[in-house]
């Protein structure tokens, strides 16, 4: 039998939870209900049409001072890019590989980067490269990436507009680096805002997908911030 490293297990079971499709720009919603208890453990907290949270019964995070932060697994939607390319009569401006690595490299910078700004934000989180009986390590994918206008850097390109530049689920886990235990699960997802007639290119592009991922690290740092007692920032 062939054993699969943590990382290919990691990744398969992304691919998996890719299935739930939490949130698309259409708005429909997965069908059939999560289950009450994972595999690894893990209690049903919260569901969502767009979030679906899990933790481990008995896990406190007061102890954490220190985040360590992987690089996240970037996947778009399959779907969505044979959608786009069928839809491309002229072959310079469908979506290729190379496109898709750019923008995944692109992906995984900014995410460390917002991630970093926003946990150290007021110095109540140290972001590490170390484990430790105080860091916790954060574990995250970003999947179901869908561009509504993607910037193919083509040339003679047109100016497009759409109402929304796409959408995004991010999946995370948290897990304590001294014990090497996973204490809790988030899927979530976001579609951006529908600003009627906004241009579409690069620059908009990830700017949509700043605006993502600044919220889902604004929003973990709030809650670490909640269970440690301290003032929520506004």
């Amino acid at each position: 039998m062939k054993h699969r490293t943590p990382a290919q297990l990691f990744v398969a079971l992304i691919t998996l939870c890719a299935g739930l499709a939490i949130v698309c720009p259409s708005g429909r919603a997965a069908e059939g209900p999560p289950p009450e208890v994972t595999k690894d453990g893990l209690h049903l907290y919260k569901q969502t049409k767009q979030r679906i949270a899990y933790v481990r019964p008995g896990a406190t995070f007061t102890q954490y001072k220190q985040v360590l932060i992987l690089d996240p697994y970037v996947e778009f939607s399959k779907e969505w890019v044979k959608d786009y390319n069928r839809d491309q009569r002229d072959p310079s401006r469908q979506i290729r590989d190379s496109d898709l690595e750019r923008a995944r490299r692109a992906l995984q910078a900014d995410f460390r980067k917002i991630f970093t700004e926003e946990l150290q934000k007021g110095g109540r989180y140290q972001v590490t490269d170390s484990g430790g009986p105080d860091v916790l390590v954060l574990r995250p994918a970003l999947i179901n990436i869908q561009v509504s206008a993607p910037d193919l850097m083509t040339p003679g390109r047109s100016v497009t507009y759409v109402q929304s530049a796409g959408a995004m689920t991010i999946y995370l886990e948290l897990w304590d680096s001294a014990s090497n235990t996973i204490l809790a699960r988030v899927i979530d997802g976001k579609v951006d805002p529908d600003l009627y007639g906004q241009p579409a290119n690069s620059v908009t592009n990830r700017a949509a997908a700043d605006r993502m991922m600044r919220s889902w690290a604004d929003e973990l740092r709030n809650r670490l911030d909640l269970v440690r007692g301290k003032d929520v920032a506004p």
